[in-house]
């Protein structure tokens, strides 16, 4: 069990994008900790394998990033 302290702003938005879609606000702070975990431990294989970086317009171009 994880609890955190978020700013008030925050906890706004996330009941409302919940409160639109029916889903809870556990759902939404549960997939941005997800991405945000994935997201860092591509970044650090990157750097632990001295691998190059990847441009913005690369990611733009990634399936599912387009306009």
């Amino acid at each position: 069990m994880l609890a955190i302290r978020i700013p008030k702003e925050i906890e706004e938005r996330l009941e409302m994008l919940a409160q639109k879609t029916g889903r809870t606000k556990t759902y939404y702070a549960r997939q941005a900790i997800e991405q945000y975990l994935e997201d860092w431990y591509l970044a650090v294989e990157r750097l632990e394998k001295n691998l190059p970086g990847i441009s913005l317009d690369e990611v733009k171009r990634r399936p599912g990033l387009q306009d």
